[in-house]
């Protein structure tokens, strides 16, 4: 009988136990949930590029990436034949297509680094910054926000540097990306730019500085396939500019862009039409010589691939 009561106490006090356990661990779920969590917006664009542009994208940790933007010749020319319009179309006539090949490395969460050879012997220096991204939760930032410097050099030889001091051939930008994650299909991003050129390669009287404004988007169709634009207005230094022989120049202050995005889960593939044949957002945000006529935009691609350049260790 005094077993059976040892028992019978000892099986009372185990499960006031558990349920005093089960209650600490119901409180403690509580806690937990009640804890906001940190909800960061991702794939805000696909892309490092919206089409020319760049967006608030990066590569990732460690990341190396390979691009290849490609503009080929006028859709048109009626001063050409047939045959002439078919090479320019597709980029087979000497002379006609540019080519921006850029490598670019995120050594940190916040900052990507690129190197490119920007065309007709231009090579580009670039940093990205992550300023903001989007999210909810502990922190509630509506956009994110980026800032890009590039710093252009023409090494050309037909070119001559100003006064003979080559640093007068370096050409300057700066943009900030402000960019949002509307819904699951659609993204929008601000990008006001400012050109500097040490010299204004012009004939006189003229600013170092071109400003200008745009936006760029992106509407996804399925997880793979979507469609993107761009424009972009130059708000100066653009009409009725001279140049040192005397002609008088007049730009195009209108960059518009349409592209197609195709995800092909190595890498994306980026086709677009653009009232632009220049290969650097320099050159086509301060000299762009394509008018708003259809049959004087550009095809083209970009295609890009990223590289792991972090060593893995394989657990055993």
């Amino acid at each position: 009988m005094k077993k059976l009561l040892i028992l019978l106490v000892a099986g009372i006090s185990l499960s006031q136990l558990a349920v005093a356990q089960d209650d600490l661990l119901g409180e403690l779920e509580k806690e937990d949930s009640a804890i906001v969590k940190e909800n960061i917006t991702a794939a805000t664009f696909k892309s490092t590029r919206v089409i020319n542009m760049h967006s608030v994208e990066m590569t990732g940790l460690h990341n190396m990436q390979f691009m290849i933007i490609h503009h080929f010749g006028a859709l048109w020319d009626n001063n050409e034949n047939f045959g002439g319009n078919m090479g320019r179309l597709f980029g087979m006539n000497s002379g006609i297509a540019n080519t921006y090949m850029s490598f670019d490395y995120t050594p940190a969460k916040w900052l990507n680094l690129g190197l490119a050879f920007a065309g007709n012997g231009a090579l580009e220096g670039t940093a990205k910054f992550k300023l903001m991204r989007q999210q909810t939760g502990q922190k509630n930032y509506p956009v994110s926000i980026a800032w890009v410097s590039t710093m252009n050099y023409n090494t050309s030889k037909k070119v001559t540097a100003p006064n003979d001091f080559e640093p007068n051939k370096f050409t300057f930008m700066n943009q900030l990306l402000i960019a949002r994650k509307i819904s699951e299909k659609f993204s929008l991003q601000l990008n006001p730019s400012w050109v500097h050129y040490n010299v204004v390669p012009y004939g006189y009287n003229h600013s170092n500085e071109v400003f200008s404004i745009g936006a760029g988007g992106r509407f996804k169709i399925t997880n793979k396939e979507a469609i993107t634009f761009e424009y972009s207005r130059q708000l100066n230094m653009y009409k009725d500019i001279t140049d040192k022989t005397g002609e008088v120049i007049t730009y195009a202050p209108d960059l518009i862009s349409l592209g197609f995005d195709w995800d092909t889960g190595g890498h994306v593939f980026q086709f677009f039409f653009s009232n632009s044949y220049h290969a650097s957002n320099i050159y086509q945000l301060s000299a762009n010589t394509k008018k708003d006529n259809f049959g004087q935009w550009c095809m083209g691609f970009n295609l890009n691939r990223s590289y792991s350049m972090k060593k893995t260790v394989a657990v055993h």
